[in-house]
């Protein structure tokens, strides 16, 4: 179709601004975007709509203009609800850079514009999308009779003999066409891969291998404002787009082929846009539920907003839950930030959205397929972190504990830090590069209002000391604070260093000197709780040579082992080094 046809449709309210004389100009796609640099979304011939959240000011305007000339897109339609008016200073751009602009009015929603294009464009040319495009409408439907995602799947493979899935930041499966879900472990790779490209600046569809087959990834983004926290900075983007994977070599498609999937990647991001919109309720409950919490209000009230928000997390539930809190941070590095830097060295928190995205997915049973598997968890977007009310049905065979909630004496079914990432680790930590970090802790279960505050200070304190962990993705859960591993992350490194040092160097240099193992003799000696038999028994000594030993690390250190606090310094000082 030629932009020309755009204005002669009266159903969606375009009105042209300028760049009369490129009317005639073939549009290919469309797509959507609020990002300062959509480039690495474009391939050319496409019109962009835009809401311009990404303009501060006039001078923004002149800079997105020019990258969407140099990309070859055919047209730019921006938006009238956002600020009114298209401003004055885009309406020049454009001009100088003879870009088609229309002005969108208020009333007319992009996913209108989209459809239409898309129809149009399918219809002039092979007629392979056609089949699609006349299902968007069922795709917008919600209930069973809306199949979702999974309607265009079932054309792809029927009709194309594509095999396709879309599946969510972390790998997992959101749909599928038939009964042949992806093995999870494919799926993981398969977003690592995704995330690892868009990182990189790669123009999609990302072409990769895994386990001997090819496939070609497309990122499946918003259709609305909000794409990324920091405009033109992919970094928060890339860890939240879904992706369509198809089992298949893109370097063998014909253009038309290319444009087809790109339809029903578009197709699939509007589906996308109504299941988050479906979330408002339980995020706006988890708000409520955090803020009273935060504020000390009473745990009657507390307790009025918990009965609202149980049978909307779980429907049917006969009982009050017992609820989890579990709080989620992502940092972007500053200068010198790496994998293994120390707890806040030269990082950046970026806004919650981020986090509460990627708690919602990550808090998501991993063996549930489907996008409203999510539906039963209410996570709040704090400002800088993000916080998660987790509603625990009582396991089975409880009992009424002694201050009235249930007292767990059957299966556990209470969330545990290290395996709510164990499956999401490898993809995120692709996502994240080697710039950025999540970090996530996990309360102890409570059973009452009153037990809230509590427990999300101790998530937050969890998620302090997975913090203080060298890595991209660390979690820490409530039953970590009751050892003293807890206080060593916390010790400025130069006192570590000192301490260690001033204990065991003179140890480490009679050892390289005399191989007298002093070293794995006073960890042994420590680890057997001072016992000489049994720590001689370990080392394979006899026990006067072990006395010897002790004897020789109590001279070069000044030190008695047969006081408490002397072997708890070097208790320490082994655990630090």
């Amino acid at each position: 179709m030629r932009l020309r046809a755009l204005l002669e449709t009266d159903a969606l309210g375009l009105r042209l601004l300028g760049g009369e004389d490129e009317l005639d100009r073939p549009v290919r796609g469309v797509m959507t975007t609020d990002l300062r640099d959509p480039s690495r979304y474009l391939s050319g011939g496409e019109l962009v709509l835009t809401g311009l959240a990404w303009r501060r000011d006039a001078a923004d305007s002149e800079p997105f203009v020019r990258i969407l000339v140099r990309s070859g897109v055919a047209g730019l339609a921006a938006g009238e609800a956002e600020l009114g008016a298209v401003p004055a200073d885009l309406v020049d751009a454009c001009a100088r850079h003879r870009l088609p602009l229309f002005a969108v009015h208020e009333t007319v929603a992009f996913a209108t514009i989209t459809e239409h294009v898309v129809r149009q464009v399918s219809g002039e040319r092979a007629g392979d999308l056609a089949a699609v495009v006349e299902r968007h409408r069922r795709l917008m439907t919600s209930g069973p009779a809306g199949g979702g995602p999974d309607v265009v799947l079932d054309l792809l493979g029927s009709d194309l003999d594509l095999r396709a899935w879309v599946l969510s930041p972390t790998g997992r499966q959101i749909a599928g066409a038939g009964d042949d879900p992806l093995p999870a472990p494919v799926g993981a790779a398969l977003a690592g891969h995704h995330m690892a490209a868009a990182r990189g600046g790669r123009r999609a569809p990302y072409r990769t291998v895994v386990d001997g087959t090819a496939y070609a990834l497309f990122p499946i983004g918003k259709t609305g404002r909000g794409m990324a926290e920091v405009p033109g900075d992919v970094r928060a983007s890339v860890l939240s787009d879904w992706l369509l994977a198809v089992e298949a070599d893109p370097g063998d498609w014909p253009a038309a082929r290319l444009d087809l999937l790109q339809g029903v990647t578009q197709l699939i991001a509007v589906e996308r846009d109504r299941r988050d919109a479906a979330r408002t309720v339980r995020r706006r409950l988890a708000q409520e539920v955090v803020e009273l919490v935060q504020t000390g209000a009473p745990p009657a009230e507390i307790a009025a907003r918990l009965r609202v928000a149980a049978p909307v997390l779980l429907p049917g539930l006969g009982a009050a839950p017992r609820w989890q809190v579990v709080v989620a941070r992502v940092e972007w590095g500053g200068a010198g930030g790496g994998p293994s830097a120390g707890p806040g060295a030269g990082t950046a928190v970026t806004g919650g959205t981020t986090a509460q995205a990627l708690l919602e997915e990550i808090l998501v049973d991993p063996a549930v397929t489907g996008a409203e598997s999510a539906d039963r968890t209410a996570v709040a977007d704090t400002g800088d972190e993000a916080v998660a009310l987790v509603p625990l049905p009582a396991p089975s065979g409880s009992a009424q504990g002694a201050g009235g909630g249930p007292e767990p004496v059957g299966e556990d079914v209470s969330l545990h830090a290290e395996v709510l990432l164990g499956a999401v680790r490898e993809p995120l930590s692709a996502g994240l590069a080697d710039d950025g970090r999540l970090t996530l802790g996990v309360s102890a279960a409570v059973h009452s209002p009153e037990g809230l505050r509590g427990a999300l200070e101790e998530a937050r304190h969890a998620r302090r000391v997975a913090a203080a962990r060298p890595g991209r993705v660390c979690a820490a859960g409530h039953h970590e604070l009751a050892s003293h591993v807890l206080l060593l992350p916390f010790v400025p490194d130069d006192v570590r260093r000192a301490f260690t040092a001033r204990l065991l160097d003179p140890l480490r240099d009679y050892d390289r000197r005399h191989r007298a193992e002093l070293i794995p003799t006073l960890e042994a000696f420590l680890d057997c709780d001072g016992s000489w038999t049994r720590c001689a028994s370990r080392l394979h000594l006899h026990v006067n040579t072990l006395r010897y030993r002790v004897g020789r690390i109590e001279q070069l250190t000044g030190r008695d082992l047969s006081r408490l606090e002397d072997k708890l310094d070097f208790f320490l000082a082994l655990r630090m080094s």
